[in-house]
């Protein structure tokens, strides 16, 4: 992808979320965006390198721009990972230095490096040399410190350390984790966000790009970041709960050109192909739309249309006729805004 797509794509990044955003998940936010960079969930270094990866890094032609993100803390096997998946046409390959699971944690990768920033400018370096000149961006996502560290003080060494083994891309989660006393639901909202220090590190470094996330939850509040100089934001959760208030109107806010949001009804609809060639290959419905249920969040009908799919999607025989049930739930948009969803 040519640098100033993907440098537009990035001003409104959907963020990688574990069982979240699976190749189903992504194409359903495709029929919302064209444009929006959109991240797969991460995906072990080593599961690559040892394991299926053809089938770990599988995904539709229509997914693209596409972001691999990429865990682990060894440069060789992060290196060979980046040589087996470049082929797949990633647009940018995402190192995780910012996810504060034990399950990451005990593997010596995630948040738990921002303790060890020479350790990720090497794996960084590594995996740079490894895509070459014509390969996929290579990229990174931290935290802005972990536990008792300083941020004022962690995150520009951090930044400077890895930008100086060539990395010009970070997206920036604005707040510590805690890796000890708070769970990873707890470590997306518990500590502060810290937009100022993010912002200081943006403004001191006009040379690297940085994608503000942590906290974002609509597309106004992403417009009012990119307004203060950040590159791009980063939305995740409300992108998956409310795909259609956030990304429904996404590509006006990535090209700057003025167009109709994309209603949610279409995005469903334009579904329906996929579902059907996926099923045809023994994906059960339910895989699918378990990612669908947040398309019509606050409209008349929402409750059942969630109520549908979640009891009947997992039936033998489920298929695209179901959807069309749920659908015929929702009122039109022309209900009044005030109308409670069912």
């Amino acid at each position: 992808m040519h640098n100033s797509l993907l440098k537009s794509s990035r001003r409104l990044c959907v963020a990688p979320m574990m069982d979240w955003t699976d190749r189903h998940c992504r194409m359903f936010h495709r029929q919302f965006t064209a444009h929006a960079l959109l991240y797969t969930e991460m995906v072990t270094a080593s599961a690559i390198v040892h394991g299926d990866a053809a089938r770990l890094l599988r995904h539709g032609l229509a997914e693209p721009p596409l972001a691999l993100q990429l865990g682990g803390s060894d440069p060789g096997e992060l290196a060979e990972a980046v040589r087996i998946a470049a082929p797949f046409g990633f647009a940018e390959i995402n190192l995780n230095i910012g996810c504060p699971s034990d399950r990451v944690r005990s593997g010596a990768i995630g948040a738990c490096l921002m303790r060890q920033p020479g350790l990720v400018a090497d794996c960084a370096a590594a995996m740079i040399a490894a895509a070459g000149s014509e390969g996929p961006e290579i990229t990174v996502k931290c935290r802005i410190g972990v536990d008792d560290q300083d941020p004022q003080a962690v995150l520009p060494d951090f930044i400077d350390r890895v930008a100086g083994a060539g990395v010009r891309v970070f997206a920036v989660h604005a707040r510590k984790a805690w890796l000890g006393g708070l769970s990873p639901k707890q470590n997306r909202d518990v500590p502060p966000l810290d937009y100022a220090l993010v912002g200081w590190v943006k403004r001191t470094r006009p040379g690297l790009d940085i994608i503000l996330n942590g906290g974002i939850a609509s597309l106004e509040q992403a417009r009012g970041h990119l307004a203060e100089g950040f590159d791009g934001a980063m939305i995740g959760r409300a992108a998956y709960h409310e795909p259609a208030a956030v990304l429904g109107g996404a590509d006006a806010l990535v090209t700057g050109i003025e167009r109709e949001a994309v209603p949610a009804e279409a995005a469903v609809r334009g579904m329906y192909a996929y579902i059907e060639d996926e099923l045809s290959t023994g994906t059960r419905l339910i895989q699918i739309t378990r990612h669908m249920l947040g398309a019509f969040s606050g409209r008349p009908g929402a409750r059942r249309w969630r109520r549908i799919l979640s009891e009947d999607a997992h039936r033998p025989g489920a298929g695209v006729e179901l959807v069309e049930t749920a659908l015929s739930a929702i009122a039109p948009m022309s209900a009044p805004l005030n109308a409670v969803a069912e």
